[in-house]
């Protein structure tokens, strides 16, 4: 097992049994933390593993969601714009709450932030410090 799947594994392992999918929470975990590009390998080994299936666009679209504010964390504004487009258009394609997302306030995210990009010329410098919801809201860890 490589040392990516490894350390991803064990990500997930802590989710295990929290009243949802490891996958969702541990983006969630890993996005509201700043951690966007483990964010994005998260739900990576998920949509690797069905990414023709029901919510292979749904997977794609926090991925690219995540990858946008890996973009925006290494200042290439035009890749990040690229990518919230096409985790907006990814999104799209399901109802306002979905695997306890609230699809809504994701779209709203992505859109706000190329609306910015887009209005600054692609020279905006604000920091990325987003925070992603499940619904319910909380994503502590039992004990």
């Amino acid at each position: 097992m490589s040392t990516k799947k490894e350390k991803m594994a064990g990500m997930m392992e802590q989710w295990r049994g929290q009243g949802g999918d490891p996958h969702f929470l541990g983006y969630v975990d890993c996005f509201n933390r700043g951690l966007y590009f483990e964010a994005h390998d998260v739900l990576e080994q998920l949509w690797l593993k069905d990414r023709h299936g029901p919510d292979g666009r749904f997977c794609k679209g926090l991925i690219q969601l995540a990858g946008a504010f890996v973009h925006l964390q290494k200042n290439r504004l035009h890749p990040a714009g690229a990518l919230f487009k096409l985790a907006l258009a990814n999104l799209k394609h399901f109802p306002r709450q979905h695997q306890q997302f609230n699809l809504r306030e994701l779209e709203d995210l992505a859109a706000r932030w190329l609306a910015e990009l887009e209005a600054s010329g692609f020279h905006t410098t604000r920091s990325p410090t987003p925070g992603v919801r499940r619904l319910p809201c909380r994503l502590e860890r039992r004990r």
